[in-house]
């Protein structure tokens, strides 16, 4: 039995091919504190980046497991996309999403895996950081990322 089918046999959701995005705005914390901003309501990086989060799952017909949010604005976030085989125009997307939130003074760090997905939300946080190992993998990515810098896309495909 190959890895995925042990998860399929253990969970209620099927597994299939796809791609994960996470993305974290890095040294956010700081960028609010210098500025000033509220960080429980929306600014104008956070929105533009809850704004891009929905545009990108209605676009590539994405799940959001994790992390929009219109209440707060959005800091981060984990979408599944099932079935997408060309990257192309999602890395290009991406890059058009840095691009603005650079210009607002801030960086973002992102991560694109080709692997299995599920296609679902997450209850909680943990459960969209860990439920899977392709959600693994592209957190320990993220957080390599962040750990030297920030500012960058990683596409794994």
């Amino acid at each position: 039995m190959k890895w995925n089918e042990e998860l399929d046999a253990q969970t209620d959701h099927p597994f299939v091919p796809g791609v994960i995005v996470a993305l974290d705005l890095d040294r956010f914390e700081e960028f609010v504190r210098e500025r000033g901003l509220d960080p429980y309501k929306p600014n104008i990086v956070t929105g533009e980046l809850t704004e891009a989060v929905e545009e990108l799952a209605r676009r590539y017909r994405g799940v959001v497991v994790y992390g929009l949010s219109r209440e707060r604005g959005t800091e981060e976030a984990i979408i599944e996309i099932p079935y997408l085989e060309d990257v192309s125009s999602l890395v290009k997307y991406l890059e058009e999403v840095s691009e603005r939130i650079k210009s607002y003074g801030a960086s973002i760090s992102i991560v694109v895996l080709r692997d299995f997905v599920t296609g679902k939300p997450a209850r909680d946080r943990r459960e969209a950081y860990y439920a899977t190992p392709a959600r693994r993998r592209a957190i320990k990515l993220l957080k390599e990322i962040k750990r030297k810098g920030g500012g960058r896309i990683l596409v794994l495909t």
